[in-house]
Formats: C-alpha cells, structure tokens, sequence
C-alpha cells in the first residue's frame, strides 16, 4: 500500500500541476510508493490526519502543532526564503487608506486556513477591530474572497499573502492593499509521518539537493519557489510555540 502525501489546502491553484511532478519525482528519488491525495477543505484534511491517513504532507504552521505533538510527526525542509504572510485588502474604490481608517460594524471575508485568519485578525487590531465588532464571512478559497470584495459583498478581505500575489492583474489593479504583514518566521513545512521516519535524513537530503540538477530544479521552480531549506527540530518547536502564543 502506497504512503500517503497531501498539501494543505491553501496552495495556489496555479501550482496544482507543480505538486503532482514533484511526487513523481519524490517516489523516483526515494524508491517508495506513495500517493498524492490532495483534500478540498481543512475539514477533511484534519479528519484524514486525525485517522492517521496521512504520511507526508506539506503542511501550514496551524497543523504542526497537532502533527508534531499528537502525530509525532518530523519536520523535513521549508521553501527558501517563503514566510507565510497575510494581507488586508480591499476595493479600489474604499475610502480606507490604513487599518486605522476601518471601522467596527465591518463585513470581513476570512479564509479558513486558521494561520492566515488568525495573523489578518492580529493585523485588524491595531484598527481596534476584532472578532466580536466586526461581521465575518468564512471563504473557501482567496479567489472568493476576492470577487466578495470585487462585488461590493464584504468591507474588507484577509489573504494568504502568495494567494493575493497570484491573482491576475487585472483583479489587483481593482483592490488595494492597507497592509502587509512581516511575521517571517511563520511559514509551511514539509513533514514526514512515524511510518516514514527511518527514510527522514536520506528524503530530507534529497529535497535539500534537487535544484542542484537541471530535472529537480525545473520541478522546485513549479511548486512557486527556488529550493528547499533543512527545517531542525528546535526551529520547528519555536514556531509552534509562537503560533500558541499568537493564538492566545
């Protein structure tokens, strides 16, 4: 039976058919069979992790505490220079210039990626906005929230910052941005399960070296970014505790 491989929910699209190459090319290079299973909600991925149906995954910085702790599962490598950031948009033609122009009673499109709402509503509080004074609209996916904005259906929207950056420039050049955030310590990472563990430090090699050839370097490129960075034990703990103490 072949190991199972997911990616959080919140990848671009764009990057879909990058996912499925770098598979080919795991199984290639590690000598295992495993298969990509890629979920359409939180929901479904967390049920698939909590029934233990997950062996690697690409994870975002909220299920690594659960992995971690309650899965033992181990950290392998992040993308090079990629944080996970979160950015406050909205209409072009909104009056706000800044956080602080925004004011409660506010509709707010949010993503259920947890990380991504949980830093835009750290964002919105220094607007004095929070969970309790604004109006929230749960998406399913950052090209929704955008054509909320788009519509006129919500105030404001919280995007994945590599979301928001994908989106065509034609829908950019409708929204405006009040800001960014730059956290950069939080960011995704590319965990192996107990069932895999004796293979960590040879496939945790192998992604560390795979732009090093022409073939890997062209698969890395199709995933968004330009190579994989060993992420340690210790590196891994800090950030879950900071994402505990954000969260608070």
């Amino acid at each position: 039976m072949p190991y199972q491989f997911t990616v959080s929910p919140d990848f671009s699209p764009e990057h879909l058919p990058g996912w499925y190459i770098f598979n080919t090319w795991l199984q290639r290079r590690s000598n295992e069979a495993i298969h990509l299973e890629l979920y359409d909600s939180f929901q479904k991925l967390g049920s698939a992790i909590e029934a233990d149906q997950v062996d690697l995954i690409y994870a975002n910085p909220f299920d690594a505490a659960v992995l971690v702790r309650k899965k033992g599962f181990l950290p392998l490598v992040k993308a090079a220079g990629v944080s996970d950031e979160a950015i406050i948009a909205v209409h072009g033609d909104y009056p706000a210039l800044d956080i602080g122009d925004l004011s409660s009673g506010i509709k707010v499109a949010l993503p259920e990626a947890p990380d991504v709402s949980m830093i835009g509503m750290m964002l919105l509080e220094a607007g004095d906005l929070n969970a309790g004074n604004i109006r929230a609209l749960m998406c399913d996916s950052y090209i929704l929230i955008a054509k909320q904005l788009l519509q006129g259906n919500v105030d404001v929207g919280v995007f994945f910052a590599e979301a928001y950056d994908d989106l065509s420039n034609i829908t950019k050049s409708k929204l405006k941005v009040l800001v960014r955030s730059q956290i950069s310590v939080i960011h995704h990472t590319l965990m192996i399960g107990p069932k895999l563990a004796s293979r960590r430090d040879d496939i945790q090699h192998s992604l560390v070296t795979m732009n090093q050839d022409e073939k890997g370097k062209h698969v890395v490129k199709s995933l968004g970014f330009d190579a994989w960075v060993t992420v340690e034990d210790e590196e891994m703990e800090f950030m879950i505790d900071l994402m505990d103490a954000l969260a608070i």
